[in-house]
């Protein structure tokens, strides 16, 4: 799962029968800092997530199995609406840190 922010909607005046009731959006990945990563890509959206919203999303087979109708067209979708997501750089920076019982070291 990765993470984007949702940009807006996409209106599609014809959708694959599987996909009638589902929600297109328009969702720019960004990486664990909150910075774009990458261009906007067009994602199913079974969560009613709205604009502005913290999204993580799916790619392949994954996407179509967040759908009512698990066999639907689709190479991305959104499967969770975030509250809140931080990058942990103890463990970016300089390669991992030495993990113990009572915490990183």
């Amino acid at each position: 799962m990765q993470l984007a922010r949702v940009l807006g909607t996409v209106v599609a005046t014809i959708k694959h029968e599987s996909l009638v009731g589902v929600r297109l959006l328009l969702i720019q990945p960004q990486d664990h800092d909150g910075v774009p990563d990458g261009d906007a890509i067009v994602a199913a959206d079974p969560l009613q997530a709205g604009v502005g919203e913290l999204v993580e999303w799916v790619t392949g087979r994954e996407a179509a199995l967040a759908l009512p109708q698990t066999y639907a067209p689709v190479d991305c979708s959104i499967v969770a609406i975030c509250d809140h997501a931080w990058g942990d750089r103890r463990y970016l920076e300089g390669g991992l840190a030495k993990v113990t019982r009572g915490g990183v070291a």
